[in-house]
């Protein structure tokens, strides 16, 4: 593979639309949640197609095989040709997904009318008198 057929790692993880930024990249690869085949590299990394990549995001792990190289950042259908994920990350991240949402709390509501006056009373501590 001659240099025109690799690009610098934290280049294409901005192209490839996993980091909204170039600077967002090269510090995820400078704190170690980026690796290629299983190694801790550096943003200056070159990569070329056919690399794996192991990518932290957040609770989510993806691992992807890089299919192309782009050093533009394009729009996300663009984006998504550059890599492909395996099937093990894609159901990873389902199952990481599904159990975050049993996790999640359940939202309550806003306190009605009675609700906040009762709060009310509670804090000025005449609770059972009438306000």
């Amino acid at each position: 593979m001659n240099d025109t057929e690799k690009l610098r790692l934290d280049k294409w993880l901005w192209a490839a639309r996993f980091f909204k930024t170039r600077s967002l990249a090269a510090a995820a690869v400078e704190c170690g949640k980026v690796y290629v085949h299983d190694e801790r590299v550096k943003p200056a990394k070159m990569v070329a197609p056919g690399d794996m990549l192991a990518i932290r995001l957040g609770p989510y792990q993806f691992v992807v095989e890089i299919l192309a190289l782009s050093a533009k950042r394009g729009p996300a259908p663009e984006a998504q040709k550059l890599y492909r994920e395996t099937e093990q990350s894609q159901s990873r991240r389902a199952t990481v997904a599904a159990e975050l949402k049993a996790q999640a709390p359940v939202a309550s509501s806003k306190p009605n009318k009675r609700e906040r006056q009762e709060i009310q009373r509670f804090k000025r501590g005449v609770w059972g008198e009438p306000g």
